[in-house]
């Protein structure tokens, strides 16, 4: 026991008198770690797209390998799902490897932490295997990424509930309430009215016809939302305040907007898609700012294991480890599967014009179904949060909730299992009605 505090201190030691260069070389510092998981994953995400707009220069190399029937099966989106398999095998294997780790001086928090070159080379070749992989095998896994990818939406917007939820009962906690009245007044209202404008805004964009129904739909019906949430955290048994339901308008509000904005050009009602129809410096900008934000959601909500996480009266120990290594991994492994299906338009038989991302009926639809399961999880978590008993950490503070990741999951199971049986009618009707754009 002595020994292992012993590592511990000499591990802390390191974080703070080596150089970032030192730490990395050594393999001492998690933290560092995973910006470098992060940017292993940006680069995967920059090939899917190289191979997606601009392999057809390489369409000679690839007659030679078999299985890509001279080129076209490792063009495209086929191509994407591939470099995406190889991305997934790679943090699923880092899965596999570190999860239940919980102390620094772990050989598997070592093997985390280090080895790079030995992980470097495991990426290379688990990104060269898929290309080799018959095409019919790479075409079943990208009907089961659409539902990795579903989880990977689920994780992330349970992470963001948790966030707003954790914020609003810091603010009304008795040590706070008093000082974080008035910002907390000022926030919401805020929040409120940044939701009517964009509602407002989006029926002058996107409604320009009365004909165009299924848009009036969607903001109508967002608006109901956001009365909804309204309601149910103002009832006298939950009485949450203002604050939660107008961040989760805010929310909600994204989420519709860039649904509508995710259907095809050409359009008649969505003239923003029709303007940005053409490749200009703007439309090059969104793609690489949709690609960042991408990647830092996919961090962010790797790094974000404690909002799953038991309660424990007792204080972490000095050589727990910083965040769940596991939990960072399997995040990473479904964002593998998520940037393909924004790559893709969620259609593996889907044409995508060059620097567009998440563009297509099906991309439309997977983004509504999203808002309406982020609504009935928020509904769940502040209902259950007056009746239940158990509760979560985040970031020191409790939350309440289920209680870990996989009795969480299980009790918003009813949510994945909506996910499950509605994702399969999506593509289906999609693909019969997609057309290229």
């Amino acid at each position: 026991m002595e020994s292992g505090t012993r590592n511990g201190n000499e591990r802390r030691a390191i974080f703070k008198e080596d150089s970032w260069f030192s730490q990395f070389r050594n393999g001492s510092n998690p933290w560092m770690a995973r910006y470098v998981y992060a940017l292993i994953f940006l680069v995967a995400n920059l090939l899917a797209w190289v191979v997606r707009d601009y392999s057809r220069a390489a369409l000679t190399e690839m007659e030679s390998l078999t299985n890509c029937k001279g080129g076209n099966n490792c063009l495209g989106a086929e191509g994407v799902l591939r470099v995406s398999l190889g991305c997934f095998m790679f943090y699923f294997i880092m899965f596999l490897s570190t999860a239940g780790t919980s102390k620094l001086h772990n050989s598997r928090d070592s093997w985390h932490s280090g080895w790079w070159s030995v992980k470097i080379v495991l990426w290379i070749a688990l990104t060269i295997i898929p290309f080799l992989i018959p095409s019919s095998f790479i075409q079943l896994y990208g009907e089961i990424a659409h539902f990795g990818a579903g989880v990977f939406l689920l994780i992330q917007l349970i992470s963001v509930i948790s966030f707003i939820t954790w914020l609003n009962d810091c603010c009304q906690s008795e040590k706070n309430a008093e000082r974080c009245h008035i910002h907390v007044m000022l926030v919401a209202t805020a929040a409120y009215i940044i939701c009517i404008v964009g509602i407002i805004m989006m029926y002058i964009w996107y409604t320009p016809d009365p004909s165009c129904l299924l848009n009036i739909f969607f903001i109508t019906w967002t608006l109901v939302l956001l009365q909804l949430m309204t309601s149910v955290s103002l009832h006298p048994k939950i009485n949450a305040g203002f604050l939660t339901p107008g961040l989760m308008g805010l929310y909600v509000l994204f989420i519709c907007w860039c649904a509508i904005r995710s259907e095809p050009a050409g359009e008649s009602c969505n003239r923003k898609a029709e303007a940005s129809n053409r490749t200009d410096w703007l439309t090059i900008i969104s793609f690489v700012v949709a690609l960042l934000a991408m990647v830092i959601a996919t961090f962010s909500t790797g790094i974000d294991s404690k909002c799953f996480q038991l309660r424990k009266d007792e204080s972490p120990a000095e050589d727990d480890v910083p965040y769940g290594y596991g939990f960072f991994h399997f995040v990473f492994a479904t964002g593998a599967m998520y940037f393909a299906m924004l790559l893709i338009g969620w259609n593996t038989h889907h044409t995508i014009k060059k620097w567009t991302i998440d563009v297509g009926w099906t991309s439309t639809w997977v983004r509504i179904v999203n808002e309406w399961l982020a609504v009935c999880v928020y509904s769940k978590r502040l209902t259950g949060a007056k009746f239940l008993t158990n509760s979560l950490m985040f970031h020191g503070y409790h939350v309440n909730s289920g209680q870990n990741i996989v009795s969480l999951i299980t009790e918003e199971g009813y949510i994945f299992a909506v996910w499950m049986l509605v994702s399969p009618i999506i593509l289906k009707t999609t693909r019969q009605t997609a057309e290229p754009v």
